[in-house]
């Protein structure tokens, strides 16, 4: 059976897990949810959702999640807004990226909550384009020789790869489009 844990520190955790109780339907698969160490090392894959990057990055230090986020860093993960810069390499003074892909990002990149928006994206791992949700959505400015951006809005790269990690700047699990989710899926090797 394969497990995929959910952060749920903040964000929009219960529909990352109805995306992927959707997406996965065909496969034996348990999601948890991830509010404390102990977790994650029972975990197959994992997703940092959305929220406040600031809050996210000091209660994964706190309760000791962030070192068991790394201990563990072989297995697919996907981070969306807020994640995603969970998963770079941004660091400041109340902010403290894992580094698992090598990107740097600006934060609320595209202006303030009520400046959100959707657009369609072009995705080079989709045939047609994806209806991306940003909501103070941060962007890829800089990405390292092992990381393929997978879509771009505007000047910035917006969805990136490295290996078995997938960071957006957008919130697939806010739409109806499960590609994203079914994408990270498949990230998996399921013949271990």
């Amino acid at each position: 059976m394969l497990t995929i844990g959910v952060v749920a520190i903040q964000g929009a955790v219960s529909e990352h897990i109805a995306a992927l109780e959707k997406s996965s339907k065909d496969l034996d698969c348990k999601i948890v949810t991830i509010k404390r160490a102990g977790i994650v090392p029972h975990c197959d894959g994992l997703i940092i959702p959305g929220g406040e990057s600031t809050t996210i990055s000091r209660i994964l230090r706190f309760e000791g999640i962030d070192k068991e986020i790394l201990e563990n860093k072989g297995i697919p993960m996907m981070g969306t807004c807020a994640g995603l810069i969970i998963m770079s390499d941004y660091k400041n003074e109340r902010v403290e990226g894992l580094g698992l892909i090598d990107m740097q990002v600006k934060r609320n990149a595209f202006g303030r909550q009520a400046e959100s928006f959707q657009v369609p994206l072009t995705v080079t791992v989709f045939d047609s384009p994806f209806d991306g949700i940003f909501i103070r959505a941060p962007a890829i400015t800089h990405i390292g020789d092992a990381t393929d951006v997978l879509a771009r809005f505007e000047k910035y790269g917006v969805a990136a790869q490295q290996g078995n990690k997938l960071a957006l700047a957008f919130h697939p699990e806010l739409g109806n489009d499960l590609r994203f989710h079914e994408y990270f899926l498949r990230l998996f090797d399921f013949d271990r």
